[in-house]
């Protein structure tokens, strides 16, 4: 930068002098050196010598990425190690039981609804008689006294595509049907064939493609490159845990170590695919890794202690009594494991991002002042992911609260409940884990951000070109980059 001249003494017994300009230039008799642009080089007896200085310093040192390697590489090899041991090759096979999830299903079309009295709907069963100010007698009067839907559905799919069959829809229903509505339908061939075909929910396929499509489009507007690179890196996570994590755990595999090793393979692979391969990447795989690893601790410790066995309701049920072998509280704390990776991954990489541009901003400030400016946005970071995760939760599980809430049953009844409890310790194991992530990251993000400020530095006071009075000369300007700004001691 021009206006700062610099002025240094020669190796030998010439004197040498550089300007602030952009450009140094050194003279000296004997074995003096020369300084260059923005550099020092050696030049033999009474030579002139130039060197050219392009961008920045680099980001840390090569001491510091060579240690950076010798956490990261065994790591990523050890998760490799893992996908190839635990690697089920597809998901074991079973017969169908026709239950929940479990069913064969067909798409298919509402072809035509027509109005018909429900007591000629519901003709075999009597009137009925019961206590009508319940939910169930209301119901049945309903039944027998309302307007029901007789819904023909065609079938498009499969075997019988093109078979039609008829089904009566109650007037208390959640689930209407309307002409034209795409439909899924379960079928069971052991039924009797008026009975094989049922309609089971709503063809979503459509509004949920075009919402999709909107998100990618948005992401895209938005994050430019980096967000296509977001958005390979959730179809790789989505294959991961499709084609690793699910299959090794029906196979029998110890669920904690799939998801152990499915969560990092996901955290490596989306990391350094959306922010590159670089050491503030690498100080954010580590953050994460320390955070997934406390959240593992915990989450064992006190999912055995609160005795959760994972098995609570219909669907966990039906997954136990397929698969026996499957340890399920081995599959909740694999489920806290891969549930707190996604927003571990935002607050490390945040964390992390914040103590390199404050770096940037002051290079003068030492690894304490970096951390506790860190620090302090870390602390607005926390209050905020906290109470994201928690209401996530409490979302997820509002119809549950609701139903408590009928019942008048008091707090320390309902938080005692295995369904909520789970859900209670997923949500204070994941959010203990994000809380530690922020001191944890930011710390390590200041170390080693500073420790590369520490190597210039020494670099800077071993120079033969430093000035004695304390300002840079054309050695200190070359160690950062050829700014030629003053360091403060």
């Amino acid at each position: 930068m021009p206006g700062d001249g610099g002025h240094g003494s020669g190796a030998g017994p010439g004197d040498g002098h550089g300007s602030d300009d952009g450009r140094g230039h050194g003279h000296g008799s004997g074995d003096g050196q020369g300084g260059g642009h923005g550099g020092h080089v050696p030049g033999p007896g009474g030579g002139h010598g130039h060197s050219h200085s392009h961008g920045p310093a680099a980001p840390v040192s090569k001491h510091l990425r060579k240690v950076i390697a010798a956490v990261l590489i065994p790591f990523a090899v050890a998760v490799l190690a893992g996908l190839v041991v635990l690697w089920p090759g597809g998901a074991p096979a079973h017969e169908r039981t026709g239950v929940g999830f479990d069913r064969q299903t067909q798409r298919a079309t509402v072809s035509e609804v027509e109005s018909i009295s429900c007591s000629s709907a519901n003709a075999s069963g009597g009137t009925p008689t019961g206590d009508t100010s319940t939910a169930e007698g209301s119901s049945a009067v309903q039944q027998a006294n309302g307007t029901c839907k007789k819904a023909t559905i065609r079938v498009d799919t499969g075997a019988d595509k093109g078979r039609t069959f008829t089904e009566i829809v109650q007037p208390d229903q959640s689930r209407q049907l309307h002409e034209g509505q795409k439909v899924v339908v379960a079928y069971e061939p052991s039924a009797p064939k008026d009975l094989q075909y049922s309609v089971t929910d709503v063809d979503r396929r459509v509004p949920l493609t075009v919402l999709a499509l909107i998100f990618a489009v948005a992401v895209v507007v938005v994050g430019r490159l980096k967000g296509v690179m977001a958005l390979v890196s959730l179809a790789i996570s989505f294959m991961v845990l499709n084609f690793f994590v699910l299959p090794a755990i029906l196979q029998g595999s110890n669920p904690l170590a799939v998801a152990v090793v499915g969560a990092s393979a996901i955290m490596l692979i989306a990391l350094y695919l959306c922010h590159g391969l670089s050491a503030r990447t690498s100080v954010a795989v580590v953050g994460t890794l320390i955070s997934l690893l406390l959240i593992g601790v915990l989450g064992s410790w006190f999912v055995d202690w609160a005795a959760l066995t994972g098995n609570t309701d219909d669907n966990t049920g039906l997954i136990h009594g397929l698969y026996p072998t499957i340890d399920m509280s081995g599959l909740l704390l694999a489920g806290i494991i891969i549930g707190s990776l996604g927003v571990l991954d935002d607050v490390t990489v945040t964390q992390t991002s914040a103590v390199w541009e404050l770096h940037e901003a002051n290079p003068t400030m030492g690894w304490r002042e970096l951390y506790r400016a860190g620090i302090r946005i870390g602390r607005d970071h926390i209050a905020s992911v906290v109470n994201t995760l928690v209401l996530a939760y409490a979302g997820a599980a509002l119809p549950l609260l609701l139903l408590f809430s009928i019942a008048q049953s008091s707090v320390g009844t309902v938080a005692n409940s295995e369904l909520v409890a789970e859900e209670i310790v997923r949500t204070l194991v994941g959010s203990i884990g994000l809380v530690a992530s922020v001191p944890v990251t930011t710390a390590l993000a200041a170390l080693v951000v500073s420790a590369d400020r520490s190597d210039t530095g020494a670099l800077t006071a071993a120079a033969p070109g430093a000035s004695p009075a304390g300002t840079a000369g054309p050695a200190a300007q070359s160690a950062r980059g050829g700014r030629g700004r003053r360091r403060k001691r």
